[in-house]
């Protein structure tokens, strides 16, 4: 079996209203729609990744935000995106819709985690546990590159998720090592049961969008 790419790309940039909810099975969950820049973000993508050699699939949370990050590649090649629920980024509990200056104010310790670089992850009441969440993703892409064994895959999702597949490649026990910017290319080889990480936050299409032109 030779090597392959795992794609994992994060969303655009999402706007925010406290009436963006969808159910899920562990309750409901922010879900916004791109904002103005993201839906640009997400243009500048789709220039990139038609320059990009095909994939063997493409696979998406079921969120607004990925499905509209994809779309504009997806419609102009007429690619298939399959959707799947465990790549929906983690339930957050009463985190939910809440912007950064709210769930600051909720707490007196979590500013004093954040200046001293400690995961906050465990001060949201009511958070989606670690481990079944790195359980759920990591089954969402066994199953994506064991149904496509020849080719690369991309994965359209959340900066969570993209947290809960790199991190355990690099023996990282805390669940958000880094902030995974809006649209950017994160990179793994798959070479059998092996993975290796490749690149992390590649926002070329956003910083030198003339390279794909």
């Amino acid at each position: 079996m030779t090597e392959r790419i795992l794609f994992l790309i994060c969303h655009g940039r999402s706007g925010f209203s406290a009436t963006d909810f969808t159910p899920t099975a562990r309750g409901e969950q922010f879900d916004p729609p791109l904002d103005a820049t993201g839906r640009e973000q997400a243009d500048l993508l789709a220039r990139r990744l038609l320059s990009m050699e095909p994939p063997a699939a493409i696979y998406c949370s079921p969120l607004r935000r990925t499905l509209e990050t994809i779309a504009p590649f997806a419609d102009t090649r007429g690619a298939e995106v399959r959707i799947e629920d465990d790549l929906m980024e983690a339930h957050v509990g009463a985190w939910e819709g809440k912007t950064f200056e709210e769930i600051l104010g909720s707490d007196d310790e979590i500013l004093l985690r954040i200046r001293n670089q400690r995961p906050i992850w465990d001060r949201a009441p009511g958070v989606e546990p670690l481990a079944p969440f790195r359980e759920r993703v990591g089954r969402a892409i066994d199953t994506a590159l064991e149904e496509h064994a020849e080719g690369d895959v991309w994965v359209v999702c959340h900066g969570g998720v993209i947290n809960a597949v790199v991190g355990p490649i690099l023996g990282i026990e805390h669940e958000m090592f880094f902030l995974p910017e809006n649209t950017s290319l994160n990179s793994v080889v798959v070479d059998g049961a092996a993975r290796r990480v490749r690149f992390l936050n590649d926002v070329l299409h956003l910083t030198d969008p003339q390279l794909f032109d």
